[in-house]
């Protein structure tokens, strides 16, 4: 009974399901796909030459080919024969020079004698990069925005994760998958899924080795997911060809390795599936040297060490055996050659350099002809930026450098390209101008063989940045919130103790935005005012009306708009001594900003201050002039909408100032509260308590006054007498 139940289930449990939905990359039903361009340097000039696809043509720089389409391959061409014996092998040859940089010009063009002035020119590959971004932007059109995993591995491929959108259409067809794992263990195997027939339609399917019987047995989930894959595959090939015109390969598999391998299985223009179950067989009949990273130095040492080049030969090696390469690059090697690779699709796959470079034949002498080059480096490099998103600040490079060569001699010369300036083209040759400009001075620059500039240290960019006005209030929203700070102060006022109170308005930010106007004579009057009414205030502090609105020390608090809704008047002051050593240059703090203060009138010089709380008169001596209104504003210009004050336009930047000056220093209130003061004495038989104020960034018993002060080496201290 349990064995007939086994045989309804499949391998696959609800847990693997899941994980295609997350993109997990160890989920034996995952599905990558690598999509590859026919020969895509020779597509790009058939189609821009408007050539028919049956032309042979081979792109070419200087005299070599760097691209042939697949008619001219017919005839036994490739791209290590020079572009003379091309044409003696295929006479129909079209050749297409790849477009280049001139000397002195700052755009690439098509020139028809380009590869006869070397010396004149640099090659771009700039019409293809162009290509490439339509390409990519159609495949990315082709697939769902939200689950859509693209990684452009070069100019000519790109990468697919499909899972998380293969798991969306398994659950559209098939109803029951979605119904039941919201019920069943994550661990229970699946339903075994329906027999019929998968549609691989055009594709090559890879066989299993096994005959007949191999491909006679049933499919599992992970075919159907290869299968749906698959026809996502051949939607995004045929979009690409009908939109664009371009043929491409594709290679369809659990992971990247597979992926690449299949895509040029089978080419121009086919799409190679690997199933899980064909996976061993695929990879035992290839040479591992076809597999990335095996094709070089280490591909060699292996083959030399095993005396072999197939994998299968490899398969029977034991892992022991392998490890003799080095015990991490033995455990790499024993998982690939079975197919094994768990590597991401990266979509955010990022340059970190750009190089642009120029071998001079014959070598350039002067500065000039170095600064004509450095101008192509840049635009070259420049344009390139930009498809990374300079202008928009999504990335910045953080480093020019300059490489120049000569003889055997190769020096380097680098800076760091400043945040501060927009980044554009004028500013990377300004500075690279500079570079060359650094090792011509140090000697021996020509005759130069090799020049080249890079930008280096890609780094994201700050972006969403919002201006200044993004964090300012108008209108009915401004006054609104002007009544709310009204109300928070009079309620924190209200709840604070006298001498905090005090505190906070002498240690407000407020003062150092206010413009003292008053004059010698007027600050004496107010000092005088202050000491007046200490004793008096030290005497009813017990007694005071914290209620009252006012200041319980004298000191008024920030002035609040009048019900006619204009600031007040400067009001005589009113301030006893404050609780510790007051100087003659003590301000009056006023909370009104001095755009919107009345100017005092000037006042001669007084040896006494009166004791009314009046300024003083004018002098006897004076003429007597008519009686003028204390306050006298200017013609209005500029209306404040946060205090619906009118004033000069003249104040409009000093009146703006004071409220950011306010708001700063409501913002700072709580900490002002925290702040820990001194005790102060409350004896009136005694002076006010003075306290030695040390230095700030002074250690402890270092004051900077008093006897115990430190003598510094070299001083002396000065003997004072007692009087």
């Amino acid at each position: 009974m349990n064995s007939s139940h086994d045989e309804q289930r499949s391998r696959f449990t609800y847990r693997h399901l899941s994980q295609l939905r997350s993109y997990s990359t160890t989920t034996p039903l995952r599905v990558i796909a690598h999509v590859d361009l026919d020969a895509f340097y020779a597509q790009c000039e058939t189609i821009r030459l408007g050539l028919p696809p049956t032309t042979p043509l081979a792109v070419q720089q200087w005299q070599s080919l760097i691209a042939i389409n697949y008619p001219a391959r017919a005839f036994g061409l490739s791209r290590h024969i020079t572009c003379t014996d091309a044409v003696k092998l295929c006479p129909e040859l079209r050749l297409q020079h790849v477009a280049t940089w001139k000397e002195g010009e700052t755009k690439p063009a098509y020139h028809e004698d380009a590869f006869k002035n070397m010396a004149m020119h640099k090659v771009s590959l700039d019409p293809y990069r162009m290509e490439s971004r339509k390409i990519l932007k159609c495949i990315k059109g082709c697939l769902p925005e939200k689950e859509q995993r693209v990684e452009k591995a070069s100019i000519d491929e790109v990468f697919l994760d499909l899972s998380a959108q293969i798991h969306t259409v398994l659950m559209e067809r098939f109803p029951e998958l979605k119904h039941r794992a919201d019920n069943e263990d994550p661990a229970e195997c699946l339903p075994k899924p329906p027999t019929t027939a998968l549609d691989w339609a055009t594709d090559e399917l890879v066989a299993t080795g096994e005959g007949d019987e191999g491909e006679e047995k049933d499919p599992d989930w992970d075919d159907v997911c290869m299968a749906i894959g698959s026809e996502i595959v051949r939607h995004v090939r045929e979009n690409i060809r009908k939109e664009l015109g371009y043929t491409c390969s594709a290679g369809v598999a659990r992971n990247k390795m597979l992926s690449k391998i299949g895509s040029g299985y089978k080419k121009p223009n086919q799409q190679t599936v690997i199933r899980n179950r064909s996976i061993r067989h695929f990879m035992a009949e290839m040479k591992f040297t076809k597999i990335r990273m095996l094709g070089g130095k280490l591909g060699d040492e292996i083959a030399v060490m095993f005396n072999t080049e197939m994998v299968k030969d490899l398969l029977e090696q034991p892992l022991e055996q392998l490890k003799k390469l080095g015990d991490d690059t033995g455990i790499w090697l024993y998982s690939t050659i079975r197919g094994e690779d768990n590597s991401e699709v990266n979509p955010r796959t990022q340059i970190k350099s750009m190089l642009s470079a120029k071998a001079f034949r014959p070598a350039i002498n002067s500065f000039e002809q170095g600064v004509r080059w450095i101008r192509i480096f840049v635009a070259d490099i420049f344009s390139r930026c930009v498809e990374e998103g300079v202008l928009e600040n999504r990335r910045r490079p953080k480093t020019i450098n300059l490489h120049h060569r000569q003889a055997a001699q190769t020096r380097s010369k680098s800076c760091p390209i400043p945040n501060g300036k927009p980044f554009s083209e004028d500013m990377l040759f300004d500075l690279a101008k500079n570079l060359l400009a650094q090792v011509v001075v140090d000697g021996r620059a020509w005759p130069c063989a090799n020049l080249s500039l890079a930008v280096h240290g890609f780094e994201d960019g700050i972006t969403n940045n919002h201006g200044i006005g993004g964090f300012l209030v108008r209108g009915e929203k401004a006054k609104a919130l002007l009544a709310s700070e009204r109300h928070d102060i009079e309620g924190e006022d209200a709840a604070l103790p006298p001498a905090k109170r005090r505190r906070k308005e002498c240690r407000s930010l407020h003062k150092f935005f206010t413009k003292d106007t008053r004059t010698a004579v007027e600050r004496e009057h107010c000092i005088s005012l202050l000491k007046e009414e200490s004793s008096k205030d030290q005497e009813h502090e017990e007694e005071e009306d914290v209620d009252s609105g006012e200041d319980s020390e004298g000191f008024e608090p920030l002035p609040l708009l009048s019900e006619s809704g204009s600031i007040p008047p400067l009001k005589a002051p009113t301030m006893p001594v404050p609780k510790h050593d007051n100087t003659a240059d003590d301000h009056y703090n006023s909370g009104t900003p001095p755009s919107a203060q009345p100017q005092p009138q000037s006042q001669p010089d007084s040896d006494n201050a009166s004791s009314t709380h009046q300024f003083p008169a004018p002098s006897k001596s004076a003429p007597s002039k008519p009686s003028e209104p204390f306050h006298q504003p200017s013609p209005p210009a500029f209306f404040c909408p946060r205090c619906s004050t009118s004033l000069p336009s003249s104040q409009e930047a000093e009146h703006t100032d004071w409220h950011f000056a306010k708001d700063l220093a409501k913002e700072l209130q709580a900490q002002e509260r925290s702040t820990h003061t001194p005790q102060i004495s409350q004896n009136r038989s005694t002076p006010v308590a003075q306290k030695a104020s040390r230095g700030k960034g002074r250690p402890p018993g270092s004051s900077s006054m008093g006897r115990g002060s430190r003598v510094e080496k070299g001083q002396a201290r000065l003997a004072f007498g007692k009087g």
